[in-house]
């Protein structure tokens, strides 16, 4: 069964902005240490934890320092998800039969 979130893009991104600076702070490193080790600028990483806007990549660099770098191989994954809601999940395709002469 497909799970149906009721959450915004924007409450999305704040809430994935909260668990970063959660997971900064667990770790005790400031922003500028982050900075740092991930090359992202000291003002994307403030603009992120407030408003939870940055580049993808960036967020990438993020994550490879925060070791979660993985956490994303399931993002738009095709593995047993049907492709809408609403339509039934497409037939299963097959090889035609060999015609014999």
């Amino acid at each position: 069964m497909l799970a149906v979130s009721l959450k915004t893009p924007k409450e999305f991104r704040q809430e994935l902005a909260a668990r970063a600076k959660e997971r900064r702070l667990a770790l005790n490193i400031s922003q500028q240490e982050l900075a740092e080790h991930s090359g992202v600028s000291l003002g994307s990483i403030k603009r992120f934890e407030s408003s939870g806007l940055i580049s993808l990549s960036s967020l990438l660099e993020i994550a490879l320092v925060f070791d979660c770098l993985g956490d994303f191989d399931s993002i738009f994954s095709t593995k047993d998800t049907p492709t809408s809601l609403f339509e039934p999940e497409p037939k299963k395709r097959k090889r035609s039969s060999r015609k014999t002469s």
